[in-house]
């Protein structure tokens, strides 16, 4: 059977409607709908629209207008995250049930401080940020409140489960993949924000749950969030699917691209009459993939 498949491949492809889609991510797109063909697999889309101020219905109706001109079909059903949270909100009653979270009412600014503390040392980073501190880790569940966002307790999750490992990619090198100290790299996670009742961790692993998807494929900037979502799926009981993180389409300046790059957006290169050809071939998807748009 070939790399990343299973008796039945699933992928998806899963934007968020808070800009319109810009080379990176046609070349996000492509990949996975190359895989899903290849491997005689199904192809998803799904709408990550869980943040209500930036999501906008005329970014997904632009989003799958685009995915549409480029050759892409997907199954029927389109899963939108905001149709999601009586879903999101049973995975964090398991996750409490589990005891390994907790309620924390610190801003950003609170964080910041608290890791400027001399005796702290250099503030650490990991994939959400700057590392939290633990300021509210004695906090029950029970004093949650609506402000609150719940936090992840790492040490405990791994206590219960211990370290996580999966399956990265079929680009050397590839193989069985492990995280390092998630209590120090990573931390304590937010996994519902008091704005949102969820967040991105969660909701991935519970959709790519319920939509049983076997290998997600995306960019290698996400890579370093892959053992939170370990974590969060075996904390939860479901399958961890392979991963494969391809690489970023970048500027001639090396930076990767950003919905905010207006000049690479796909709407623009469609008006000056480009056809999906031209798109794959300035992603380098024709012959050898390539990671820089000239």
């Amino acid at each position: 059977m070939a790399c990343g498949a299973r008796l039945t491949y699933v992928t998806r492809f899963a934007p968020s409607p808070t800009g319109p889609l810009h080379l990176g991510h046609a070349y996000s797109a492509l990949t996975a709908h190359d895989r899903a063909r290849a491997m005689g697999g199904t192809f998803l889309l799904r709408i990550e629209d869980i943040d209500p101020q930036r999501c906008k219905p005329e970014w997904e109706a632009q989003i799958i207008s685009d995915l549409r001109w480029l050759g892409l079909t997907w199954a029927p059903v389109v899963l939108r995250q905001s149709e999601r949270l009586t879903a999101y909100r049973a995975a964090l009653d398991r996750l409490t049930d589990l005891g390994v979270l907790y309620p924390c009412r610190c801003t950003r600014g609170d964080i910041r401080a608290a890791l400027s503390a001399p005796q702290e040392g250099v503030p650490l980073t990991g994939p959400d940020g700057l590392i939290y501190p633990g300021t509210c880790h004695h906090r029950p569940m029970t004093d949650a409140g609506p402000q609150d966002a719940i936090r992840l307790d790492m040490a405990r999750a791994l206590a219960l489960i211990g370290p996580p490992t999966w399956t990265e990619g079929c680009q050397p090198p590839t193989g069985i993949r492990h995280a390092k100290s998630p209590v120090t790299t990573i931390g304590d996670v937010v996994l519902a924000r008091r704005d949102f009742g969820t967040s991105y961790h969660l909701s991935v692993v519970v959709d790519d749950a319920a939509q049983s998807v076997t290998e997600i494929v995306r960019g290698e900037d996400l890579a370093e969030a892959t053992p939170i979502h370990v974590i969060l799926q075996a904390l939860l009981q479901v399958p961890t699917p392979n991963y494969w993180h391809h690489i970023l389409i970048r500027d001639k300046n090396g930076k990767r691209l950003a919905k905010r790059d207006d000049a690479r957006a796909l709407a623009l290169f469609r008006a000056e009459g480009a056809t999906p050809a031209d798109i794959r071939r300035l992603v380098g998807l024709s012959d050898t993939p390539i990671g820089t748009w000239p």
